[in-house]
């Protein structure tokens, strides 16, 4: 069963926008009302809901003996999901716009 914590409390998540709101390689991708900090924050808060999934939930799944290839099947397609919203959150956010580099 996935945990509800989080690392980023509520008090967390402003410290760490108004911190990463100060970096210059971060503030340059800022635009009118929709700072870059904010997508940052709002999109690591979100990976790490989908890394718990993947790591508490579906690995665990995968690994239950009594799951049929159709079962196993269902498990990787939700992990499928999982890396899915992990690529939104990585496209979406400018900054990590250096990764979706084609000479790798």
């Amino acid at each position: 069963m996935m945990a509800s914590r989080s690392i980023l409390t509520p008090e967390g998540r402003l410290k760490l926008i108004e911190r990463l709101s100060s970096i210059r390689a971060v503030a340059q991708f800022d635009k009118p009302g929709e700072t870059q900090a904010e997508t940052l924050v709002h999109a690591l808060m979100d990976l790490e809901q989908s890394f718990r999934a993947i790591l508490e939930i579906h690995l665990p799944n995968l690994l239950d003996p009594s799951l049929s290839s159709e079962q196993i099947n269902d498990v990787l397609l939700e992990i499928g999901e999982e890396l899915r919203h992990v690529l939104y959150h990585v496209k979406d956010a400018e900054y990590f716009g250096y990764l979706d580099d084609q000479t790798v």
